[in-house]
């Protein structure tokens, strides 16, 4: 099952694991000091970052290292940007309605 970018973000411990990855690469170890989780569970949240291809493998040694590949976050800010639009619309007619209504008061 190929999973998409949507799918990792939807759980709040994988977002949290994207912001640890967006500092430094590291290990599903060091990853799971941050929570209050098995190791087990960090590695399954990390297989599903790594399906999303939010998150690259690179062996150093013995040790996997994952680090954050912002590139497919792109689809992410594509998506959002849609909305963006439609709340700049909004805000630009609030900011003409309280113009027009401070012009008014004055």
């Amino acid at each position: 099952m190929r999973r998409d970018v949507f799918q990792a973000i939807a759980d709040p411990t994988r977002r949290a694991i994207l912001v640890l990855l967006a500092t430094q690469a590291m290990t599903p170890n060091a990853l799971a000091e941050h929570f209050d989780v098995s190791r087990q569970a960090i590695s399954k949240h990390v297989r599903i970052l790594t399906e999303c291809e939010l998150v690259k493998p690179e062996q150093t040694g013995r040790e996997i290292y994952y680090e954050l590949d912002a590139s497919k976050m792109k689809q992410i800010d594509q998506w959002l940007d849609q909305f963006r639009k439609i709340w700049e619309d909004r805000f630009t007619q609030l900011d003409k309605i309280l113009t027009n209504l401070k012009n008014k008061k004055s």
